[in-house]
């Protein structure tokens, strides 16, 4: 569908094209040549020079610059002094001094693009080393966190183990299945761990007293 379209609107810019060409050929292209804008008329005999000692006289145009745009129009029918357009030291200086910091010259160019390889090669290098360190470190970071994972799951079963041997005795206890959540429950287990506590201290104390108690040989003895 979209061929026929084209075609149809080709067909039509042709036709037009050809009442254009055939009622005035050159028309379009002698009115485009034939243009010639109007040359800039300055006057050169009364040029108008701004009062700088007027106040009506508005202040850019008491500037050094638009001292320049009247020498560069008017020439030395402006009144302006060409010797006053020349910038001071001052001026001189702080224009070296940009060009100095904004288009430095080819050897610092040069410098600066070694350091910038040399400090590129430094972070490079160090990088490179932090991986290779990281990477020596590998296999023990590895192996400890298969042991941290084996503890854990360890540990996660010992619990598992603990809270059904004390929802066991608990039943046994009370007759009847407790809620881990119940009081009674938490005040028995809390009982439970007192006790534990107590044995742990008391077999403590009676292998400090074994290691006491137990005689000491000397070489003496031995002999």
């Amino acid at each position: 569908m979209a061929a026929p379209v084209l075609c149809g609107r080709t067909a039509v810019l042709c036709r037009t094209l050809r009442g254009i060409s055939s009622s005035n050929p050159c028309g379009l292209l002698l009115q485009t040549a034939s243009y010639n804008p109007r040359p800039l008329r300055l006057n050169l005999s009364d040029p108008y020079i701004p009062d700088k000692e007027s106040d009506e006289t508005p202040a850019w145009q008491k500037t050094a610059r638009y001292d320049g745009k009247l020498y560069g129009r008017y020439g030395s029918a402006s009144g302006v002094d060409p010797a006053s357009l020349w910038p001071s030291h001052e001026q001189l200086d702080r224009v070296v001094a940009e060009e100095r910091e904004w288009q430095p010259t080819l050897e610092e160019m040069l410098r600066n693009i070694e350091l910038k390889e040399k400090e590129e090669a430094e972070k490079r290098q160090a990088k490179e080393r932090l991986i290779a360190a990281n990477m020596a470190k590998m296999p023990k970071m590895v192996a400890d966190w298969r042991r941290e994972k084996r503890e854990t799951k360890q540990k996660l079963k010992e619990d598992k183990a603990r809270r059904e041997q004390l929802l066991e005795e608990a039943r046994v206890r009370f007759g009847y299945a407790l809620d881990p959540r119940s009081p009674k429950f938490l005040e028995m287990v809390a009982e439970v761990e007192k006790e534990e506590k107590k044995k742990k201290k008391l077999m403590k104390r009676r292998l400090k007293d074994e290691q006491t108690a137990a005689p000491v040989t000397t070489p003496a003895d031995v002999s």
